[in-house]
């Protein structure tokens, strides 16, 4: 992973940096002092050529121009640079003076620089470390190491970045998880998403973007790119991202800079609500979005556009529920996708968007047919973008334990793969750590993601118990409502009496004496029809009501199988609403049939209410893996149960 000699030293040198700070910071914070001192290290090193010309330039341009950002990002050399004269070499000339100097420094930098410096809280770690009485220490110690680009490569600084910030994430266990994803997972993820890709990749110096629309800490796009590196020496991967959270948006805009990338491609904010890339597109698309999370908040904007935009905008296959925004993303991101075209030199098809995000189960099956869970994968698998879903092993994420699972999305699927969707389960791949990190127990090897890309790709040709293709119909189904007709009788009982008294009805009506003794004539009187119970209950008590008689009998009604069916005027039988029931049938099978061959053996009378028939998707991955185990023999249960029968006896014996 290092990528240039002396790698392992750059990092244990500034690893060391929290030996200054141990006793007087929190295990857990040393990320939060070291890093933002790694950047500022990198920044005064990159800009040192060119300082002497910046600053010279700066007061030429004084009350001259007001943006003078161009022209001093060109003298510069960067998409940054700072005018004040001091550096880190001669902070240290003034050892009782090094907080003012610092925040004097960090003043000079560029608006894009400082505003990554800010969202480190900067300046509360410099109030912190003065306090303690190390600030000196730590510039010094950062003032002796050397960063200059001609010492670190921009991707080698790139590495040691990204190696302290698995290094600081593990050190958090449970918080980690909010901000960071394992890296192995990562490394799965990118494989699989440019196996299918790798011809095209291997061109000449061709030029790809990538997208995370919950990049945190830049992980998925850092791994995207040494990925197509290993490809391709010759690629570039320009790479775009928003996260929320400032702390983690300002680590990823700092790996951007000091890489030598473009920081204004990652952006700050909430992609679902104030999307940092609209209008954009992009070749491959990576996300890991937090799990569950509950989006009532922000829910306005996203609402407003489903309802106003439709299809046209984000949301128009529909939203889902509040309490879970994984979808949301999914969604995002697909209207990120490319279009697709034939190129017309070689008749191929080209273009388009392979695109990958985390999930958690709920995604799979949650939502009963025609909400808006089911019909965003209605809408997904019936365009035919579903490639595969990859079922993870459970425990290789910091913050959760659970099975996880990665769906692949694409509009140019190969043609053997269009009209069907892959599954693949990876759950029994996981090694064991020798030690977990929080909720973090297993992690997937490099020989296990070899073997996953490898039933990835040729999954189609495989015959392998870890594999299911299946065509997209077999995903959806028609939820069919099953009637049965309604057979009551009216019996007049106590039971009804209270029950009807107890009503709304009864109460504003203020009616007079003991229900019992209103309807003494009638009480324990038994009738085949509504009516005939309806005209006895006015002939007995004339005072009561229309509304009081009604409840009376509504309470009065029994389910009775031997009674005569109720029907309506047309005299077709009406439905029972407590023997009602619903039913999934295969997308592709006549409801009908279903309900001859499922459901008349035990209910000959049962029909089906067509109208009410919804079409939905769901991805039983759990079922399509499940392997019956059949239960063991009695007489082995026998056996084994008189075995330890008889050692208890023994071992009762030897009490005595």
């Amino acid at each position: 992973m290092s990528g240039f000699e002396g790698f392992n030293d750059k990092v244990g040198f500034i690893w060391s940096v929290a030996d200054l700070l141990r006793g007087d910071i929190r295990q857990h914070e040393y990320g939060q002092f070291i890093l933002p001192f790694v950047v500022l290290r990198r920044l005064d090193c990159v800009l040192d050529p060119t300082k002497d010309k910046v600053i010279e330039r700066a007061k030429s341009l004084e009350g001259k121009i007001g943006n003078v950002d161009p022209i001093l990002e060109r003298v510069s050399g960067a998409p940054f640079y700072n005018t004040s004269a001091l550096t880190f070499t001669t902070l240290l000339n003034d050892d009782k003076n090094i907080r003012a100097n610092l925040t004097s420094y960090i003043a000079g930098f560029s608006s894009g620089a400082a505003d990554v410096l800010e969202k480190y809280r900067f300046p509360e770690r410099i109030a912190t470390l003065d306090k303690a009485g190390l600030l000196y220490q730590v510039v010094a110690k950062f003032a002796d190491i050397d960063l200059h680009p001609d010492v670190v490569p921009n991707h080698a600084m790139g590495y040691i970045f990204e190696e302290l910030l698995r290094r600081f994430s593990e050190m958090q266990n449970e918080t980690a998880g909010e901000h960071f994803t394992p890296r192995e997972v990562i490394k799965a993820m990118v494989h699989i998403l440019f196996a299918e890709d790798e011809k095209a990749l291997s061109g000449p110096a061709p030029v790809r973007t990538m997208y995370d629309p919950a990049c945190g800490t830049g992980g998925m796009l850092s791994s995207g790119q040494d990925y197509l590196a290993e490809l391709n020496p010759e690629a570039h991967l320009e790479v775009y991202g928003q996260e929320l959270n400032p702390e983690t948006w300002a680590i990823c805009r700092s790996d951007m800079l000091i890489k030598g990338e473009n920081p204004e491609n990652i952006v700050l904010g909430n992609s679902l609500s104030a999307d940092g890339q609209a209008d954009q597109r992009f070749d491959y698309m990576l996300a890991n979005p937090p799990f569950g999370v509950d989006w009532k908040k922000y829910a306005e904007p996203l609402v407003a556009e489903a309802e106003n935009e439709g299809y046209d905008g984000r949301f128009g296959a529909g939203l889902p529920r509040s309490s879970d925004g994984s979808f949301l993303f999914l969604q995002h991101m697909i209207s990120k996708i490319k279009p697709v075209h034939d190129d017309p030199a070689t008749g191929e098809q080209v273009g388009g968007t392979r695109l990958a995000i985390v999930f958690s189960g709920s995604p799979l099956f949650s939502g009963a047919a025609g909400s808006g869970e089911s019909n965003i994968r209605k809408w997904i698998i019936q365009n035919d973008w579903l490639e595969a879903v990859v079922a993870l092993p459970d425990q290789l994420f910091y913050n959760t334990g659970i099975n996880t699972y990665f769906w692949v999305v694409t509009n140019r699927k190969r043609p053997e793969r269009k009209g069907k969707v892959a599954l693949v389960d990876a759950r029994g791949m996981a090694s064991k750590m020798r030690k977990s990190l929080g909720n973090k127990r297993n992690y997937l090897s490099d020989d296990s993601i070899a073997e996953l890309t490898r039933l990835y790709t040729d999954a189609h040709d495989l015959d392998d118990v870890r594999v299911k293709v299946l065509p997209n119909e077999a995903f959806g189904f028609q939820r069919v409502t099953v009637e049965q007709p309604l057979r009551r009788r009216w019996i007049i009982s106590p039971e009804a009496v209270a029950v009807a008294a107890g009503s709304k009805a009864w109460s504003k009506a203020a009616v007079e004496g003991n229900p019992l003794e209103v309807l003494a004539t009638v009480i324990d009187q038994s009738y085949t029809d509504e009516r005939s119970c309806l005209t006895a209950v006015q002939d007995a008590a004339a005072s009561l009501p229309p509304e009081v008689v009604k409840e009376v009998v509504k309470a009065a009604g029994v389910a009775d199988p031997e009674a005569p069916v109720i029907t309506d005027r047309k005299g077709e039988a009406l439905p029972d609403p407590d023997l009602r029931d619903a039913e999934n049938v295969p997308l592709g099978e006549d409801p009908d049939v279903y309900l001859k061959r499922e459901v008349h053996p035990y209910a000959p009378e049962a029909w089906i209410d067509h109208d009410k028939t919804k079409v939905g998707y769901e991805i039983p991955f759990t079922r399509q893996f499940y392997v019956y185990t059949p239960p063991r023999p009695v007489a082995e249960l026998d056996a084994e149960i008189a075995e330890r029968e008889s050692r208890i006896r023994e071992l009762l014996g030897g009490l005595r």
